[in-house]
């Protein structure tokens, strides 16, 4: 893979004494999509807050569209100028109208005239069918329209890599259909994304490989349809087995 957008090398990374990212060697390419799984505290939401110099590595290198993030020199507003963060509680402005959510970071960051920011925002909230609630507070919306609203913010930066750490996690199944159209909508513009989810159906459709992580390293990764079907490791089938038990079993709807 000649230039990819994201490289990151021998990544080491913890919490005080802990240490959580234990190596992590991982590449993705310009257009490329990639799926990060794994059991809960083997790294995953880490891997992602490191690149966005979110969380600060203890060891290894981090290249973003050919910066390297993980110098002590790093420009922090070029970093997030290139990136769209999608976190799991939609992280949005409650005391800000939805537009107001889409039109802030492209003033703060990039310095784009309000009128011209505003023109933006009302574009990409029709592209998406968010329109109406332009002018409504997030807790006016459910837990799925405010996750799609967190989508459009991050694209309105026209990033070139869009992070997205379990955007469905906190959804029941109906508001998870919702945002996972969404996002395989966007998959289909071909734009590089690294996400971290459990839903299958959304690696199926839409990711070009999946990686798998157990206890801060990588330990497969291939196409969907390779590593699905015939996971070579035993901790791969062992968490694949649990993924598949955890969709039969009913979810406690989350209140929007």
């Amino acid at each position: 893979m000649r230039n990819p957008v994201l490289l990151v090398e021998g990544l080491r990374a913890g919490y005080g004494r802990h240490e959580v990212l234990r190596g992590v060697n991982l590449r993705v390419g310009k257009g490329e999509r990639v799926v990060v799984m794994g059991p809960s505290g083997s790294g995953k939401s880490t891997l992602l807050k490191c690149a966005v110099c979110l969380v600060k590595p203890t060891a290894g290198r981090i290249v973003l569209d050919g910066d390297e993030v993980t110098s002590d020199h790093v420009d922090l507003r070029k970093v997030r100028a290139k990136t769209g963060f999608v976190f799991q509680q939609y992280n949005l402005f409650p005391h800000m109208t939805v537009l107001r959510n889409l039109t802030l970071p492209l003033e703060a960051v990039k310095k784009v005239p309000r009128n011209e920011a505003e023109r933006r925002a009302m574009e990409i909230l029709r592209e998406f069918d968010l329109e109406e609630f332009a002018h409504r507070y997030p807790l006016q919306l459910s837990g799925g329209q405010q996750q799609r609203v967190a989508i459009a913010r991050a694209l309105l930066m026209d990033p070139v890599l869009l992070l997205l750490d379990e955007p469905t996690s906190a959804l029941d199944p109906e508001l998870r259909l919702e945002v996972l159209e969404m996002l395989i909508e966007v998959a289909k513009q071909g734009r590089s994304m690294l996400i971290v989810t459990h839903e299958l159906d959304f690696a199926k459709a839409a990711a070009d490989r999946i990686v798998l992580m157990d206890n801060g390293v990588i330990v497969e990764e291939g196409e969907p349809s390779e590593i699905l079907s015939h996971p070579k490791s035993e901790r791969a089938r062992r968490f694949l087995v649990e993924i598949e038990a955890r969709i039969e079993r009913p979810r406690a709807p989350v209140k929007g």
